[in-house]
């Protein structure tokens, strides 16, 4: 850092790039020891004045090409590398066990009298301290790939080609860079203050939820204007350039919670938000599991909520799927592996008691689809512990680090799933950001509180583009244009999106 300085003071903006990537490489190599995902975010923290520094120097001397490879460096680190996986620790295993336990019984207890059960949650405050202290000792594997974090700008080129557009949002001294990607060219637009835009898109939310319930209609304009504020905040003259092709957004982690769709210009279009390019470039090289097999899963508790499930059980007839035990557990790996026929194309259902914890991950692992419908409860405080209640207490993201294999695509249809907490230097970990490396290559998540029965309607028609071969981005994008025009409706079309590439 010192150095980097001084390279400044000299004039030296080699000088200044040298000595951050010379940091930056350090940092990295000490971030990889580590085992905990939530750990290596926070080291990245380290880094963040390296990396602004060597944002600056780039925007004056490098052009849009270099402040790209910089804002890339430092901003997915936590996804360069898959996680370490959790050891088959059985002291661990039996207190996320208890942790579980507790976290429902505190959850029916707040649910019957309507008033939280202080005992019961101190426990399991001291649950999740033992559980985390065991995670973060764990060790991490070394280097990831080898290339100090390099990002290969031809390479994300020549995947976007002449239609896709990516654009990637660089925050730069508090306003807003925006590097537009595509057509084998990187070109940079200046757009409007972070600061103004966080406001603007609090304001959207607050709309959105109010649009949640029926009676809100005449908000309507006042959200769409505010829609039309934001692109005018976050893409400035970008949004002139985009084309007529799909849009992937990169934006920084204190603009995910944007509702992207909303923008005038993204709204008809095939559109996919990432935590990076790389991330984006890794799902989209990530193949699908063979054998296509699907999982529904309905939490508990959910008012009207969940209610596509059944029906998109229903809608493919044929025999149910075997119980994943014994021999036809040795044939789903077999399936997955290429050794055998394409499995049974009817879902599994897990509802009621089946949708317990360990029945739900033994499905998921290795799945080419799961719909999960479950409250989603997002921990600004640690957000490994962002969980989606199943009928035994909470899954949460410590549990999909055990998978072999995270489903490929994941839908998961009630609200608040994909908020994120900004930890670190704008890592990003969250239920969505967690699932990239785990071999998940697209999420459909929603950002704001939506309508239980509003959703309906639009899962199933997001399935139904599933089924007819479309992306997640492509089958959502029609499965808004397919809804009713009235407010409610709008407003669920706007709070979902699809993540990854997938």
């Amino acid at each position: 850092g010192a150095q980097a300085l001084r390279a400044r003071a000299a004039g030296s903006a080699r000088g200044v790039l040298e000595a951050c990537r010379r940091g930056l490489d350090v940092l990295d190599d000490h971030r990889m020891t580590l085992g905990a995902s939530e750990l290596r975010a926070r080291a990245t923290a380290q880094g963040a004045e390296l990396a602004a520094l060597a944002q600056r120097a780039s925007l004056v001397s490098g052009g849009p090409r270099r402040l790209l490879v910089w804002s890339e460096r430092w901003r997915a680190t936590v996804l360069s590398a898959p996680p370490t996986r959790p050891p088959a620790d059985p002291v661990l295993l039996s207190t996320m066990t208890a942790f579980r336990e507790l976290a429902a019984r505190a959850e029916e207890a707040r649910t019957d009298g309507g008033r939280p059960a202080p005992a019961l949650e101190r426990e399991q405050r001291r649950l999740e301290r033992e559980i985390r202290s065991r995670t973060l000792h764990m060790r991490g594997e070394g280097r990831g790939d080898g290339d100090g974090g390099r990002f290969d700008v031809g390479r994300l080129l020549d995947r976007l080609g002449d239609e896709l557009r990516l654009v990637e949002l660089a925050v730069l001294d508090g306003r807003v860079h925006v590097l537009l990607c595509g057509q084998g060219r990187v070109r940079r637009f200046e757009a409007g203050l972070l600061a103004e835009a966080e406001r603007e898109a609090e304001h959207v939310q607050a709309g959105l939820r109010r649009l949640a319930h029926p009676g809100a209609e005449a908000r309507l304009p006042l959200v769409e204007a505010a829609g039309a504020r934001l692109q005018e905040l976050l893409l400035g003259p970008a949004a002139a350039h985009l084309g007529n092709g799909p849009v992937v957004v990169v934006p920084p982690g204190r603009l995910h919670r944007v509702p992207w769709a909303l923008l005038p210009v993204l709204r008809d279009r095939v559109l996919s938000v990432s935590p990076s390019a790389s991330s984006w470039l890794r799902a989209k090289d990530t193949a699908p599991p063979p054998g296509g097999r699907r999982v529904l899963v309905r939490g508990p508790g959910l008012a009207s909520g969940g209610a596509e499930v059944p029906e998109l059980a229903d809608r493919h007839a044929g025999p149910p799927p075997p119980a994943r035990s014994g021999e036809s557990a040795r044939r789903v790996t077999e399936a997955r592996s290429g050794g055998a026929g394409p499995l049974d194309g009817r879902p599994v259902l897990l509802e009621g008691d089946e949708a317990s914890v360990p029945r739900v991950l033994r499905e998921l692992d290795g799945a080419a689809l799961a719909h999960i419908a479950a409250h989603g409860a997002f921990r600004a405080d640690s957000p490994l512990f962002s969980s989606l209640r199943m009928a035994d207490g909470p899954l949460i993201v410590h549990d999909f680090e055990r998978l072999d294999r995270s489903p490929y695509r994941i839908i998961l249809s009630c609200c608040d799933t994909a908020r994120l907490a900004s930890v670190g230097a704008d890592e990003l970990l969250g239920l969505v950001t967690a699932l990239l490396p785990l071999g998940t290559a697209g999420v459909v998540a929603c950002s704001a509180p939506v309508n239980d029965a509003a959703v309906v309607p639009l899962m199933l028609a997001l399935h139904k583009g599933l089924d007819a071969g479309l992306s997640l981005a492509e089958a959502l994008r029609d499965a808004r244009a397919a809804l009713p025009g009235d407010a409610v409706h709008q407003a669920t079309g706007w709070a979902f999106s699809a993540f990854g590439a997938a």
